[in-house]
């Protein structure tokens, strides 16, 4: 893989980076993914032993709230008693009491659960990956390059990287940044490498407490820009963790408090994985595995509520 595509080592610290995959480029690394990259993950892929790692999504359920962004909500439409009464759609009291009707709706923060960080998500001084500009595209209601929509199907090699193993606990101490040297460590403890073209997934262990909200969010342990560099830079094409920020919270930049999402989607065009559920992962000890996920395509959004799977993956013939 010539080494020019690989957008971190041409990225300059606080400043928007131009894709190298050119000027209308609006998912960044995830270009590395190929019908020939595909096929050789899922001609491997053991499709009778698949692995869920998304977290299931309900009413109380921890999610960003910090900013004052709602929660997640549902509720019912339609009950079959109600409708008898309601008669919604004018069918009349016997068919409603014969026919039972449910139906319900939900309103949801899109960075609620299992998903994935969009290169619209966050940028520098009102530009955001490959120069898009506030100005030119975001709209009203959204915008109008870089969102959900844009995202295509991830097929490809997916890598674990047990940080919370590598130290012997259970889950990470609060607000533990992790560096190059803790990825380095657990990579040689698994006998594994990262390699361009990787999903790479961190294991911080606060998924071992979802879904405890108390325990699950405050002072996260994560990524710091020094192992977000090392990945980023190694060729991965997105980053997940089991935590809800990905990187380590409070940022110890004290001039960004978001330091590690605006490097990996704004320099690296590097999307951001977060609230993946990585316990079974950790407990088969499966550090190398088919990774197959693909998020809602919202049109503009900053993020893509996903459900992604993970297929150990059989010897090279």
């Amino acid at each position: 893989m010539p080494e020019h595509l690989i957008a971190a080592h041409r990225a300059t610290r606080g400043q928007v980076s131009q894709s190298p995959f050119g000027p209308d480029d609006q998912i960044g690394m995830l270009n590395l993914l190929t019908s020939e990259s595909t096929r050789a993950v899922l001609a491997r892929a053991d499709g009778g032993h698949v692995i869920d790692l998304s977290v299931d999504v309900f009413v109380g359920m921890p999610t960003w709230t910090a900013g004052g962004e709602p929660p997640f909500q549902m509720w019912m439409e339609h009950t079959p008693r109600g409708s008898a009464v309601d008669d919604p759609i004018g069918v009349g009291r016997a068919q409603n009491e014969h026919v039972s009707w449910s139906a319900d709706a939900m309103s949801m923060f899109v960075h609620s659960g299992t998903h994935i960080d969009t290169l619209n998500h966050f940028g520098y001084d009102g530009r955001i990956w490959n120069g898009f500009t506030a100005d030119d595209h975001l709209g009203s209601k959204h915008w109008t390059i870089g969102g959900a929509d844009a995202m295509p199907p991830i097929i490809a090699r997916g890598v674990l990287i047990d940080v919370a193993a590598a130290h012997g606990v259970d889950v990470l101490p609060d607000s533990y940044a992790i560096g190059r040297g803790d990825l380095e460590a657990a990579l040689d403890r698994q006998g594994v490498t990262v390699e361009v073209g990787d999903v790479v997934c961190v294991r911080t262990g606060r998924g071992s407490v979802w879904p405890d909200a108390a325990r699950y969010l405050p002072l996260e342990p994560g990524l710091d820009l020094e192992g977000a560099t090392f990945l980023a830079e190694a060729g991965a094409i997105a980053i997940g963790a089991d935590n809800i920020a990905s990187e380590v919270l409070p940022s110890p930049d004290p001039d960004n408090w978001m330091a590690v999402h605006t490097y990996l989607l704004a320099e690296c065009g590097v999307p951001i994985i977060e609230v993946l559920e990585l316990e079974e992962l950790s407990r088969q000890r499966l550090y190398e595995f088919a990774f197959v996920g693909a998020c809602m395509k919202i049109r503009g959004a900053t993020g893509g509520p996903m459900r992604p799977l993970a297929m150990p993956l059989k010897e090279n013939p």
